[in-house]
């Protein structure tokens, strides 16, 4: 029997997925929603096998409709997902939301890769995605959106300088993405984005939608 709405959470490089749960709670209230995380080793295995653990985590799932937020380093995960999978259909209809994901490589990532065991602690999925640039094109199925913060107030920061506009941790001109079907900039930090209103609200609207409220 179908559950309904479901919503699959996935983290970001050094989490587990606790820190989502003033968001996953907003969320499941905004939508009726059941709301879940997905849990991965974000230094110990890269994307590719991360995309394949979370595309089994979803087969299991019996919802009408599931919907993915990914938060930094879990949206690659999910674009990885669907760039392997795309020709799946067994899973139900719904929408994905990215948050301040570093989908054009990272320079936070490659200022820590620069100094003694960076690569390291960063793990697999960092190498595999964000130490060089990258030019990614959205071509899924389903309607994509991206949250992007610019408070550039974070540990990124501690890294090296960070050339514009940022959330403390990834550049604002990292967060594009050709093909996504909207885009919202908010007064957020890349950490920050899980506890704020605006981002929950945002993200419910566009997760109801398929836009953002400009």
């Amino acid at each position: 029997m179908n559950t309904g709405t479901v919503i699959v959470y996935v983290h970001g490089l050094w989490q587990r997925g606790a820190e989502s749960l003033w968001l996953r709670r907003r969320l499941a209230h905004d939508l009726d929603a059941d709301t879940r995380t997905f849990s991965y080793p974000s230094v110990a295995a890269d994307t590719t096998t991360n995309s394949r653990a979370l595309a089994e985590h979803l087969g299991a799932i019996s919802a009408d409709a599931l919907h993915l937020v990914g938060h930094s380093l879990g949206g690659l995960v999910i674009l990885k997902l669907f760039e392997e999978m795309q020709a799946r259909t067994q899973w139900p209809p719904g929408r994905i939301v990215l948050l301040g994901a570093p989908l054009r490589g990272s320079r936070t990532a490659q200022n820590l890769a620069r100094i003694p065991f960076g690569k390291k602690i960063m793990g697999l999925g960092v190498s595999e995605e964000l130490l060089v640039p990258r030019e990614r094109t959205w071509a899924g199925s389903r309607d994509l959106g991206v949250v992007v913060g610019d408070l550039g107030v974070g540990l990124g920061r501690l890294a090296g300088p960070l050339p514009g506009p940022s959330d403390g941790t990834v550049l604002v001109e990292e967060t594009e993405l050709a093909g996504a079907n909207d885009r919202v900039v908010l007064r957020v930090s890349h950490t920050g984005m899980l506890f704020s209103a605006a981002v929950a609200r945002q993200t419910g609207t566009f997760l109801r939608t398929g836009r953002f409220a400009h």
